[in-house]
C-alpha cells in the first residue's frame, strides 16, 4: 500500500519561500514519475508541477513557472517542491503522488492520496 506523507507547509507573506516535502513508501519510488497538486478551498485538485522518474524533466503549471521548483532524492524516496516568490493565489493544501502523463495531462497514479500540507499566503 503506497504511503505519502507531506510536510513543509506554513503561514507565510507574500513574497516568501516554503520548501514542501513528500515521503513516499510502498512503491519503488525511481521507477515513478512524481508530481505536485494543490486544492484551494472551493476548487478541484489540480497539477502543480512534475518531475521524471530520473529527475531530467520538468513540467509546471503556467502560473508557477519560474516561481516554483520540483526535485526529487530517489535514495531518500523524496519529492520536494521549492516555492519562491509566493503570491495569496497559492493559498491550497498540496499533495503528491505518482503520476503518469496522457492526453489529458498529468495525472495521479494512485487514487489514494496522503493528508496533504496546508500552504497559506497573507498578503
Amino acid at each position: 500500500q503506497v504511503q505519502l506523507v507531506e510536510s513543509g507547509g506554513g503561514l507565510v507573506q507574500a513574497g516568501g519561500s516554503l520548501r514542501l516535502s513528500c515521503a513516499a513508501s510502498g512503491r519503488t519510488f525511481s521507477s515513478y514519475a512524481w508530481g505536485w497538486f494543490r486544492q484551494a478551498p472551493g476548487k478541484e485538485r489540480g497539477f502543480v508541477a512534475a518531475i521524471s522518474w530520473g529527475g531530467i524533466s520538468t513540467s509546471y503549471l503556467d502560473s508557477v513557472k519560474g516561481r516554483f521548483t520540483i526535485s526529487r532524492d530517489n535514495a531518500k524516496n523524496t519529492v520536494y517542491l521549492q516555492m519562491n516568490s509566493l503570491k495569496p493565489e497559492d493559498t491550497a493544501v498540496y499533495y503528491c503522488n505518482a503520476v503518469s502523463r496522457t492526453d489529458g495531462g498529468w495525472q495521479a497514479e494512485d487514487d489514494s492520496w496522503g493528508q496533504g500540507t496546508q500552504v497559506t499566503v497573507s498578503s
